[in-house]
Protein backbone atom coordinates (compact mmCIF):
# COMPACT_ATOMS: atom_id res chain seq x y z
CA UNK A 1 0.00 0.00 0.00
CA UNK A 2 1.14 3.52 -0.80
CA UNK A 3 0.75 6.33 1.80
CA UNK A 4 -0.97 9.46 0.48
CA UNK A 5 -1.17 12.78 2.39
CA UNK A 6 -4.54 14.51 2.15
CA UNK A 7 -3.74 18.12 3.22
CA UNK A 8 -4.34 18.52 6.98
CA UNK A 9 -5.98 15.11 7.19
CA UNK A 10 -4.16 12.03 8.38
CA UNK A 11 -2.29 9.89 5.92
CA UNK A 12 -4.47 7.42 4.02
CA UNK A 13 -3.25 4.24 2.51
CA UNK A 14 -4.32 3.54 -1.04
CA UNK A 15 -4.27 -0.01 -2.24
CA UNK A 16 -2.52 -0.39 -5.60
CA UNK A 17 -4.75 -1.38 -8.48
CA UNK A 18 -5.22 -5.07 -8.90
CA UNK A 19 -5.75 -6.27 -12.42
CA UNK A 20 -8.07 -9.10 -13.25
CA UNK A 21 -7.52 -11.43 -16.15
CA UNK A 22 -9.56 -9.16 -18.43
CA UNK A 23 -8.98 -5.51 -17.42
CA UNK A 24 -9.12 -3.20 -14.42
CA UNK A 25 -12.08 -1.04 -13.51
CA UNK A 26 -10.19 2.03 -14.68
CA UNK A 27 -9.59 0.44 -18.09
CA UNK A 28 -13.28 -0.43 -18.36
CA UNK A 29 -14.29 3.11 -17.39
CA UNK A 30 -11.89 4.49 -20.02
CA UNK A 31 -13.30 2.14 -22.65
CA UNK A 32 -16.82 3.47 -22.11
CA UNK A 33 -15.83 7.16 -22.01
CA UNK A 34 -17.02 9.27 -24.89
CA UNK A 35 -14.55 10.27 -27.55
CA UNK A 36 -13.47 13.89 -27.97
CA UNK A 37 -13.28 13.32 -31.75
CA UNK A 38 -16.81 14.58 -32.36
CA UNK A 39 -18.87 11.41 -32.14
CA UNK A 40 -22.43 12.39 -31.30
CA UNK A 41 -24.02 10.27 -28.59
CA UNK A 42 -27.74 10.10 -29.29
CA UNK A 43 -28.58 7.66 -26.53
CA UNK A 44 -26.44 5.94 -23.94
CA UNK A 45 -26.37 2.15 -23.94
CA UNK A 46 -27.93 -0.58 -26.01
CA UNK A 47 -31.62 -1.27 -26.23
CA UNK A 48 -33.84 -3.91 -27.70
CA UNK A 49 -36.07 -2.66 -30.49
CA UNK A 50 -39.37 -4.23 -31.45
CA UNK A 51 -40.60 -4.47 -35.03
CA UNK A 52 -43.15 -1.67 -34.60
CA UNK A 53 -40.41 0.72 -33.50
CA UNK A 54 -38.31 -0.49 -36.43
CA UNK A 55 -41.14 0.49 -38.81
CA UNK A 56 -41.16 3.98 -37.28
CA UNK A 57 -37.36 4.20 -37.44
CA UNK A 58 -37.47 3.25 -41.14
CA UNK A 59 -40.09 6.00 -41.75
CA UNK A 60 -42.75 3.53 -42.89
CA UNK A 61 -45.09 4.46 -40.01
CA UNK A 62 -45.40 7.52 -37.84
CA UNK A 63 -46.07 7.29 -34.09
CA UNK A 64 -49.82 7.77 -34.49
CA UNK A 65 -50.04 5.01 -37.09
CA UNK A 66 -48.04 2.67 -34.84
CA UNK A 67 -50.39 3.50 -31.96
CA UNK A 68 -53.43 2.70 -34.13
CA UNK A 69 -51.85 -0.60 -35.25
CA UNK A 70 -51.11 -1.48 -31.61
CA UNK A 71 -54.73 -0.73 -30.70
CA UNK A 72 -55.90 -3.06 -33.46
CA UNK A 73 -53.45 -5.73 -32.33
CA UNK A 74 -54.82 -5.40 -28.79
CA UNK A 75 -58.36 -6.06 -30.09
CA UNK A 76 -57.17 -9.02 -32.20
CA UNK A 77 -54.63 -11.07 -30.21
CA UNK A 78 -52.33 -13.20 -32.33
CA UNK A 79 -52.27 -10.78 -35.26
CA UNK A 80 -48.83 -9.37 -35.95
CA UNK A 81 -48.13 -5.65 -35.88
CA UNK A 82 -47.12 -5.52 -39.54
CA UNK A 83 -50.37 -7.22 -40.55
CA UNK A 84 -52.31 -4.67 -38.49
CA UNK A 85 -50.49 -1.76 -40.13
CA UNK A 86 -51.19 -3.24 -43.57
CA UNK A 87 -54.85 -3.91 -42.74
CA UNK A 88 -55.24 -0.27 -41.70
CA UNK A 89 -53.73 0.80 -45.05
CA UNK A 90 -50.62 2.42 -43.59
CA UNK A 91 -48.14 0.20 -45.44
CA UNK A 92 -48.24 -2.51 -48.11
CA UNK A 93 -47.89 -6.10 -46.87
CA UNK A 94 -45.07 -6.66 -49.38
CA UNK A 95 -43.16 -3.77 -47.78
CA UNK A 96 -43.78 -5.27 -44.33
CA UNK A 97 -42.33 -8.59 -45.47
CA UNK A 98 -39.22 -6.92 -46.91
CA UNK A 99 -38.74 -4.82 -43.79
CA UNK A 100 -39.18 -7.82 -41.53
CA UNK A 101 -36.50 -9.68 -43.48
CA UNK A 102 -34.05 -6.83 -42.87
CA UNK A 103 -35.21 -6.53 -39.23
CA UNK A 104 -34.59 -10.24 -38.63
CA UNK A 105 -31.02 -9.85 -39.96
CA UNK A 106 -30.09 -7.07 -37.53
CA UNK A 107 -27.07 -7.86 -35.40
CA UNK A 108 -27.63 -8.70 -31.77
CA UNK A 109 -25.39 -8.34 -28.75
CA UNK A 110 -25.41 -11.01 -26.07
CA UNK A 111 -24.38 -9.75 -22.67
Amino acid sequence: MTPVAMGDKPVKYIRPETRTAATSKRDLAHYFEYSQKGIEVVEDGLKEICFGEYLVEQHRLDRFQLFRALQMQDRHPGVRIGECAAALGFVQISDVEKLYTSFAQLGTVTI
